[in-house]
């Protein structure tokens, strides 16, 4: 894919709003922007959001911005939608986890598929590109609510996305980094969730090849 030009969308959570960066320059979208060659970025970043509906609300703006909910609400003319979620149904989402043939919002395998497929009826002609959640500190260890690990919830987006056929940039698995090697987190994750200044170049030049092959 040529990227000089194109407009992306970009659906996420903190790390995409751009949490534990510098400055707004040093977002992951914005260093994309200047890499490529975008004409123009579209961050639809909230911290906090999950994919998955919450059921209990005690913050507006975290609790009511679920993906499933407001992603009819980005621009339709976009070159390419990127959409980054995940870690926050598994770090503190209410939502039951569901099944894989489960296909509404309330639960996060469901939302999963709600998301893909309204997206996929969105943008029917434009490439939707996946991104997995990155490692995190201690994302071993089983969730307080439902006993799953962030691998769990990473499992059902590879699928999801397979079903698809929606192209996976898989962090998760590949991507270099990992929270619970001290050198690493304090190199490129200090609070053990989100990506640094040097963090986010990384993952920028990492989506920057990706989209490159497709």
């Amino acid at each position: 894919m040529e990227l000089k030009g194109k407009k992306i969308n970009f659906l996420g959570d903190s790390i995409t709003e751009g949490a534990g960066t510098s400055c707004e320059a040093a977002r992951f979208t914005c260093v994309l922007k200047d890499i490529a060659g975008l004409s123009e970025i579209r961050n639809y970043g909230i911290g906090g959001t999950r994919i998955a509906r919450q059921q209990t609300v005690t913050n507006e703006k975290h609790d009511k911005n679920d993906y499933c909910g407001r992603f009819q609400s980005m621009d339709d003319d976009a070159d390419v939608i990127v959409v980054f979620g995940g870690t926050n149904d598994y770090g503190h989402g209410d939502a039951p986890f569901g099944s894989f043939s489960d296909r509404t919002p309330d639960t996060f395998c469901g939302a999963v598929h709600y998301l893909f497929r309204g997206l996929i009826e969105k943008y029917p002609t434009k490439p939707i590109i996946v991104l997995t959640p990155l490692h995190r500190e201690n994302d071993y260890v089983p969730n307080a609510l439902h006993g799953k690990i962030l691998k769990d919830y990473v499992d059902v987006i590879r699928e999801a996305a397979e079903m698809y056929s929606l192209p996976v940039l898989d962090l998760f698995a590949s991507f270099g980094l990992c929270p619970d090697i001290p050198a690493q987190k304090a190199a490129f994750c200090p609070d053990g969730l989100h990506p640094n200044d040097a963090g986010k170049r990384m993952l920028a030049a990492r989506l920057k090849s990706f989209l490159e092959t497709l």
